[in-house]
C-alpha cells in the first residue's frame, strides 16, 4: 500500500513540530493535487491557529472544520471513561472522509502541557496507528547534550517498535553546531532518515504580535503593519536615569515605561537616529495615564521611528511577567517569519529523499501552486546570484526580501545604498543578506565602462559615453551579467520591455546559433502548465526565426520539468492546407525537426488538434503530438498575444512570463503592473533558467568558446 499520509508527533511542547510540518506541506505540495491538513486533537474546536495558518500559507481550498478532528475537553473525557475506542473510531471516520477527498492527509499532534507527556505521547501513536499514518518524530536539541537528544531518539524506536510501527523520519530542531558534529560522528538510528535543523534565533524570539496577542494592549503609535513583525529581544524596564537606561538598553528590547518619563522617549528617539545605537522593538505604557501630547506628537512626526508603542491596562511587574511567557509563534500575520521557516527548512533537509521515501504513485497532474513550488525548491537547490535594478520600487524591495528569506537566489539590488537601507527601514522591508552597488560610486564603473566601449566602439561609442551609459542602473546589472558577476538580471517594474531588453540585446547577446531573442508564457490550467511561444517580442518571424523559436521554447520547457512535445500551430491541420502563412509553418517545423531530430516536433497544425487527444486523433491519425501538446507554437505574435490572454480569461489559467529566452545569460522583463509574487516568480525562472546555461557551459567546452568570443 502506497504512503498517502504522514502524521508529525513530538513528545514536548515547543519542539518545532508546527515548522516541520509547514516544511513537509510545501514538498507534498509539489507532487500532489490535492494535500490536506489535519489536526486530530486540538486545544479549541472553534479556533485553532496552527490551522488557520496552514491553509492561509498555502491557500488551501479546504475548509477549518475538515482539519479539526475533536478538541482537548472530548479527549481527556474519553480517557477518563475508558472510551478511547469510541474516540478513534470518530477520528477515523473524518481522516478516511478526508482520505477520499484529497491525495495525501499531513497529520499533526497536539503535544499540551495539560495532559501528561507519556499520554500525550500514547494518545498520538494510537491515532497515527489507527489511521495507518507513518510517524514523523520531532524532537527538540533545545538545552540538551548529544546524549539526551540520542537518548530521546532511542526510546521513541521502542515505544513505536512495541506498537508495531516503524519511524518514517526523524527531526531534530534546535541543534548547535557542536551538537551537530557530535551526532554525525555517533549516530545510532543511521537507518532512519533524520534530519538535524540548526538553531535559527529569529525563529525562536516571540514578536510584538506574539505580546500583544498576551497582554491584549492597545496601539498607541504604529507607522505601518509590518512593524508588529519586529522580533523582541529582551524586556527592559525603564526605571533608572537615560543615562543609566541606555547602558542597558539592546536592539530589538521591549522597553516598559511609565507614560510621564519623557526623558527616556526622548532617549529611545534619540538612539533611534544615532547610527550604532539600538532601536527597540516595542515601548509598553502601562496603567492609565497619558503620555504627554508632545512626546507623542514628536514620535507620530519621525518618519524613520519604526517602533511599536502600546499601552496595556497593567503594572510593570505584570508587564514584564507576561513579556517573559511570551512564546513565539508562527501565524498568517507573520510573513516574513513564514518565509525564513519555509527557507530553513528547505536549506536543512533533503527533499528528494523524503520524496523518495514516500513511494507514492504518481499522477499526471501539475496544478499552478505545483508548479510554483517545484520552481521554487528547483532556483532555492543551488542558488545563484540575480541582479534587480530597480530598488527605487517598493515592490522590488519586498520581493528581495522574500526571494532571500525564502533561500530562491542571492540577490543583488542597484543604488544608493544608504537610500535604499533607509526605504527598505521605512516599509518594514528586512534587506539583511542582501547585497547593495552603487552604480555611481561602484569601482565596477571603470571596467564596465571600458569593457562597453571595446564592444560597441565599432557602432560609434565613444570612452565617455560608454561610461555616461553605465551609470544608468539597467545598463550597469546587464554588464554584471556579461562580466559573471551575477547570473541573471530582472527588471521591468518601472522600465520599459525596450529599456530591459536593448542593453542584453548589445552586450550579452543571442547564444550561438540563435538570431532572435523570443518569449513564452508558462499557462498553469487547473491540472496542467503548457507553454505558449513566442506571445510578447517577436511580431512576425519568418520561417528559420519560427525554427529557433520552437527549438528554444522547447528546451525552456525542459528546464522547468515540463516534457516537450512542440506542436507547429497554422489555420490548418497536416496537409490539408495552403497559402503562404500555413506554408510558413511548414517550413518552419521541416527546419526545426532537422536542427533537432531528437524533438518531438510537428505541424503546421491546428489548436484543438493539438490539445484533445480525441480531435488530434481524427484530424492526424497516428501523429506522436497531436493531442499530447506540451508546448504550442505561434505563427505570428498577434495570433499568441490574443491567445495566451483569451485561455487567461476563459479558463482562470495563470499566466507566468513573458520569460525571455535565445540570450547568452537569462534577461526577463517585468509588466510595469506586475505584483511582489510576479516579480518573486520571475527571480526564480531567470535562476533556472541560469542553471541550465551554467549546466550547459560546463558540459559543453565549445558553447564556453563561442559564448566568449560572441
Amino acid at each position: 500500500m502506497h504512503v498517502h499520509s504522514l502524521y508529525v508527533i513530538s513528545k514536548e511542547p515547543r519542539a518545532g513540530s508546527f515548522f516541520v510540518a509547514m516544511g513537509l506541506m510545501e514538498i507534498l505540495k509539489r507532487d500532489f493535487k490535492r494535500v490536506a491538513f489535519f489536526k486530530p486533537i486540538v486545544r479549541s474546536a472553534t479556533s485553532d491557529i496552527d490551522i488557520e495558518t496552514m491553509l492561509s500559507v498555502f491557500g488551501m481550498t479546504q475548509s477549518y472544520e475538515e482539519a479539526v478532528g475533536v478538541d482537548i475537553d472530548t479527549v481527556e473525557s474519553a480517557l477518563a471513561r475508558g472510551e478511547e475506542a469510541d474516540l478513534y473510531e470518530k477520528l477515523i471516520t473524518r481522516f478516511e472522509t478526508l482520505q477520499r477527498s484529497y491525495d495525501f492527509v499531513l497529520c499533526m499532534g497536539l503535544t499540551d502541557t495539560h495532559l501528561k507527556e507519556m499520554v500525550d505521547f500514547d494518545v498520538n501513536v494510537q491515532i497515527a496507528k489507527n489511521f495507518s499514518s507513518p510517524i514523523v518524530g520531532v524532537v527538540s536539541a533545545r538545552d540538551k547534550d548529544v546524549e539526551a537528544v540520542e537518548e530521546d531518539i532511542v526510546l521513541w524506536q521502542q515505544s513505536l517498535k512495541e506498537e508495531g510501527i516503524r519511524p518514517f523520519a526523524f527531526f531534530i530542531n534546535h541543534v548547535s553546531r557542536p551538537l551537530a558534529c557530535v551526532l554525525d560522528e555517533s549516530r545510532p538510528f543511521r537507518h532512519i532518515p533524520c534530519f538535524q535543523i540548526p538553531y535559527e534565533v529569529k525563529l525562536d524570539r516571540p514578536t510584538v504580535l506574539d505580546l500583544l496577542s498576551l497582554t491584549g494592549g492597545d496601539i498607541i503609535h504604529m507607522k505601518d503593519e509590518s512593524s508588529l513583525e519586529r522580533s523582541i529581544n529582551k524586556p527592559l524596564i525603564a526605571a533608572m536615569h537615560p543615562e543609566h537606561f541606555l547602558e542597558y538598553f539592546e536592539e530589538k528590547d521591549l522597553v516598559v515605561v511609565p507614560a510621564d518619563r519623557a526623558d527616556i522617549f526622548l532617549a529611545i528617539l534619540s538612539a533611534n537616529h544615532i547610527p550604532g545605537m539600538p532601536s527597540a522593538s516595542v515601548i509598553v505604557v502601562g496603567g492609565e495615564m497619558e503620555i504627554a501630547p508632545t512626546v507623542l506628537r514628536m514620535i507620530e512626526n519621525d518618519e524613520t521611528f519604526r517602533v511599536v508603542l502600546i499601552r496595556v491596562p497593567l503594572d510593570t511587574m505584570q508587564i514584564v511577567l507576561k513579556a517573559q511567557r511570551s512564546e513565539a509563534r508562527i501565524t498568517p500575520r507573520h510573513r516574513r517569519k513564514i518565509a525564513l521557516a519555509l527557507g530553513h527548512f528547505a536549506q536543512n533537509v533533503d527533499a528528494e529523499l523524503i520524496e523518495n521515501s514516500l513511494k507514492k504513485t504518481k499522477v499526471d497532474i501539475v496544478t499552478p501552486t505545483m508548479f510554483l513550488h517545484r520552481i521554487f525548491a528547483k532556483a532555492a537547490s543551488r542558488r545563484m546570484r540575480v541582479v534587480l535594478p530597480e530598488s527605487s520600487d517598493d515592490r522590488v524591495l519586498r520581493a528581495a526580501e522574500t526571494v532571500q528569506r525564502r533561500k530562491i537566489a542571492d540577490i543583488v539590488l542597484l543604488g544608493n545604498e544608504e537610500k535604499v537601507r533607509n526605504r527598505a527601514g521605512m516599509i518594514g522591508v528586512d534587506l539583511e543578506g542582501v547585497e547593495i552597488i552603487d552604480p555611481a560610486t561602484s569601482d565596477l564603473k571603470a571596467r564596465f565602462a571600458k569593457d562597453f566601449y571595446t564592444l560597441r566602439k565599432d557602432r560609434g561609442v565613444t570612452p565617455e559615453s560608454a561610461l555616461d551609459t553605465i551609470q544608468n542602473v539597467t545598463w550597469f546589472g546587464t554588464m554584471m551579467v556579461y562580466e559573471g558577476l551575477a547570473d541573471a538580471m530582472v527588471s521591468g517594474a518601472t522600465h520599459t520591455t525596450r529599456e530591459t531588453v536593448l542593453p542584453a540585446l548589445q552586450v550579452i547577446r543571442t547564444k550561438p546559433g540563435v538570431d532572435i531573442v523570443s518569449s513564452v508564457f508558462f499557462m498553469c490550467l487547473d491540472t496542467r502548465v503548457l507553454v505558449y511561444g513566442d506571445c510578447a517580442i517577436v511580431p512576425d518571424p519568418n520561417p528559420k526565426e519560427l525554427a529557433q523559436i520552437a527549438i528554444e521554447s522547447a528546451e525552456t520547457a525542459r528546464a522547468f520539468g515540463i516534457e516537450p512535445i512542440v506542436a507547429m500551430l497554422s489555420y490548418s491541420t497536416g496537409e490539408s492546407g495552403v497559402g503562404e502563412d500555413v506554408e510558413k509553418v511548414r517550413e518552419a517545423t521541416r527546419l526545426a525537426r532537422a536542427l533537432r531530430p531528437d524533438l518531438l516536433i510537428e505541424g503546421p497544425m491546428q489548436y484543438d488538434a493539438a490539445i484533445d487527444p480525441a480531435v488530434g486523433r481524427k484530424k492526424m491519425p497516428g501523429s506522436k503530438v497531436a493531442g499530447r501538446a506540451t508546448v504550442f507554437i505561434f505563427p505570428d505574435l498577434n495570433t499568441g498575444n490574443n491567445t495566451y490572454k483569451a485561455v487567461q480569461r476563459a479558463t482562470g489559467a495563470i499566466a507566468i512570463g513573458p520569460v525571455l529566452q535565445g540570450l547568452n545569460k537569462p534577461v526577463n522583463d517585468l509588466s510595469r503592473g506586475c505584483s511582489v509574487d510576479d516579480i518573486v516568480s520571475t527571480v526564480a525562472i531567470s535562476a533556472i533558467q541560469a542553471q541550465a546555461i551554467d549546466t550547459e557551459r560546463e558540459t559543453d567546452p565549445k558553447r564556453r568558446g563561442e559564448e566568449k568570443s560572441g
